[in-house]
C-alpha cells in the first residue's frame, strides 16, 4: 500500500471551539439522513443494513468523541423528525447503540492511532455485545436483541469494509514503512 503523505492525529480530537468539529459533524449528520432514506426504499433495508450507525462509525473513529456523539445523538432524532425512520419506539436504542459506537470507535482510534479491518471488527463487536445487553433489558427478549446479527449482518459488514474505505480514502491512516 502506498504512504499516505497526509499528517493527522488519530483521530483529530476535535474541541467545540474548532469550527471543524460542527462542519465535519453536519456532514456526517447529513450523510445519516440520506444514507437511511435510500435504506429505507428497500423492503427492510432498515434492519438489514444499519444505516443509522455507518456514519457514527466515520464520525467518531475520525473526527473523535464529539464528533460520535453528536452524530449518535443528533441522526437519530432529525431522522426521527424528518421522516419519521427510525420510530420513536426505537429511538431509546438505537441513541445507546450509537453513543456505545461513538465511545469504542473512539477508544480504539485513540488507543491504536491506526485503522485496521481488526480495529474496525473489534469497534462493531463491542457496541453490539454492550448494545444487546441494553436491548435485552429494555426490551426483555434476547432473541429480540440478537436480530442486528440474525437480520441486519449485512449492515455490520457495511460498517466494517465500508467504514474502512471511507476511513482509508479521508486520509491519514497508511501504514508507515
Amino acid at each position: 500500500m502506498v504512504e499516505n503523505k497526509k499528517h493527522f492525529r488519530f483521530p483529530l480530537d476535535l474541541g467545540f471551539s474548532d469550527v471543524s468539529l460542527y462542519v465535519f459533524t453536519s456532514l456526517m449528520v447529513l450523510g445519516n439522513i440520506i444514507f437511511p432514506w435510500l435504506v429505507h426504499t428497500i423492503p427492510q433495508g432498515g434492519l438489514k443494513f444499519l444505516p443509522i450507525y455507518f456514519f457514527v462509525l466515520i464520525a467518531s473513529y475520525k473526527f473523535g468523541l464529539k464528533a460520535g456523539l453528536m452524530t449518535a445523538t443528533i441522526s437519530p432524532l432529525a431522522n426521527t423528525f424528518l421522516t419519521g425512520m427510525p420510530p420513536a419506539q426505537m429511538l431509546p436504542i438505537i441513541l445507546v447503540k450509537g453513543v456505545l459506537l461513538a465511545i469504542f470507535a473512539y477508544m480504539l482510534s485513540y488507543g491504536t492511532r491506526k485503522l485496521s479491518i481488526a480495529n474496525l471488527v473489534l469497534t462493531v463487536l463491542l457496541y453490539q455485545a454492550a448494545g444487546i445487553l441494553f436491548e435485552t433489558a429494555f426490551y426483555g427478549s434476547f432473541l429480540k436483541a440478537l436480530s442486528d446479527f440474525t437480520i441486519g449482518w449485512p449492515g455490520l459488514l457495511i460498517q466494517v469494509f465500508g467504514g474502512y474505505l471511507v476511513l482509508w480514502l479521508l486520509g491519514g491512516y497508511s501504514p508507515k514503512k
